[in-house]
């Protein structure tokens, strides 16, 4: 239900996407890049994690003293930023390079508060098993979302930061007003007391837990942030557009089977089984999504053009490079939350911390030495991948499997790519003979028999998916 409301949600957003490209500039696109990366890490400390919390204690009492925690919290950091925006607003700005982003600074503690608000009672409904509210809530954020920032086009860039802050305030008010009606009983007897017991009982949480989020968080909304500060809003925009559209899905399909691995693998590991199903979930991954990949490799430049806009042309180009990065991190991740399973939460951080680095190194090396952003973006998505790959490997071993395996069965699976999208090939080196309005049928086409012919091949070999 979680998967298919966010998929929803998200579905929506990339249908719109065509449309905003159109109202906005790549300017735009990397004002909201930059503003989204900033709300992005600074989510992660909104509550210092607290809200991670509340579906722990057996006792409602207990849980709904943390969530009071945690909103006292996100009240407080929001406060902070308010004044941080107030007195060093300008010198923010200049520091990120998008002066232009000062007259909009002000939205960042309203984002913030939204975003924290809502990660409370978002957990809360997890505890209380509302999942259904929670789907409908991720639906409520993108179309509030995307109305906003469609119908206030006229206000200019502001409208595309203003509209994601209505999309959290709608799915914020929803879960709050359950909360309430369901539990009013729990928060008001919350005292301040069993506030800060729970506070200390889990402490861990803001002094170890916060770590790995930021350096989550710090992976996915720092290049954006950093591509606005060396190379400009415009390249920044162009990076914001490519990640959205290709990665969205790819992390659908992730966390779906990540979330699907995770059960089993704890059961494997009791029976001592835990490396066959590694290798089942990487190999069945590695099969399935290697020809599409290959796919969108070949021919997602002319789509961009053709979905949003000449103006997007580049980042086309940027989404052609980031495949092999998207690739290994969608049949890398699932297999890796064996480290929880295994108690190797330290792995883990190394290895979120090293992707944090590599990014960072490339982006001041790309935009520093190379000064273009379609080569740190190639630059990025070689080291990451190779930094997944290595994940792999090291996974392998942990489970007392053979390390070169993920290499070799990325070896066996490459002439299977190179079958399935032989008609693609043999259609784009006709393309310079088709009309543009034409090549959607023919992207139609090779698609329809990369799909059929995959079919076919793994019905064959009776690969498990």
């Amino acid at each position: 239900m979680l998967a298919g409301g966010t998929a929803a949600g998200q579905l929506i957003v990339i249908a719109a996407s065509p449309i905003l490209t159109r109202l906005y500039t790549p300017e735009d696109f990397g004002l909201l890049a930059v503003y989204t990366g900033i709300l992005g890490i600074l989510g992660v400390v909104a509550s210092l994690r607290y809200q991670l919390a509340i579906p722990l204690p057996e006792s409602d009492k207990d849980a709904a003293s943390i969530a009071l925690l945690s909103l006292l919290i996100v009240v407080f950091t929001t406060l902070i930023t308010t004044v941080a925006v107030w007195l060093i607003g300008p010198e923010i700005a200049d520091l990120l390079n998008t002066p232009a982003l000062e007259p909009y600074l002000w939205l960042v503690p309203i984002g913030l508060f939204l975003t924290g608000t809502y990660q409370v009672f978002q957990y809360w409904a997890i505890r209380t098993q509302e999942f259904s509210n929670i789907a409908r809530t991720r639906l409520t954020q993108s179309l509030g979302m995307v109305v906003t920032q469609i119908a206030g086009y006229a206000l200019g860039p502001i409208a595309l930061l203003l509209g994601r802050g209505v999309g959290q305030g709608a799915g914020m008010l929803a879960l709050m007003r359950s909360a309430l009606r369901h539990s009013p009983k729990e928060f008001e007897e919350a005292s301040s007391q069993s506030i800060r017991r729970n506070a200390r009982e889990h402490k861990h949480f803001p002094l170890v837990s916060i770590w790995t989020g930021l350096a989550s968080a710090g992976g996915s909304n720092i290049p954006p942030i950093l591509i606005a500060a060396f190379l400009g809003v415009g390249p920044a925009g162009m990076f914001a557009l490519s990640h959205r559209v290709l990665s969205q899905p790819m992390a659908i399909i992730g966390r779906a089977v990540g979330d699907v691995f995770y059960r089993e693998a704890a059961e494997a590991h009791r029976k001592g089984k835990l490396g066959q199903t590694v290798d089942r979930v990487y190999s069945s991954l590695s099969v399935l999504m290697l020809p599409p990949a290959v796919a969108v490799f070949l021919v997602v430049p002319e789509v961009f053009v053709f979905v949003f806009g000449d103006e997007w042309g580049e980042a086309g180009e940027i989404a052609r490079w980031m495949v092999p990065w998207l690739f290994f991190q969608l049949v890398v991740t699932p297999s890796t939350r064996v480290f929880p399973i295994l108690g190797l939460h330290g792995i883990a951080l190394r290895f979120q911390l090293s992707l944090l680095f590599s990014t960072v190194f490339s982006i001041i090396l790309g935009s520093w030495v190379l000064k273009d952003l379609v080569l740190t973006v190639i630059l990025i998505s070689f080291l990451n991948a190779s930094i997944y790959l290595c994940r792999a490997i090291h996974t392998y071993g942990l489970v007392g499997l053979k390390k070169l395996r993920p290499v070799l069965v990325l070896i066996k699976t490459a002439p299977l790519a190179l079958l399935c999208n032989a008609p693609l090939v043999a259609l784009l080196v006709w393309y310079e003979k088709i009309i543009d309005t034409d090549f959607i049928n023919v992207l139609f086409i090779s698609i329809s028999l990369i799909a059929l012919i995959t079919s076919t091949i793994l019905s064959f070999n009776k690969v498990k998916a």
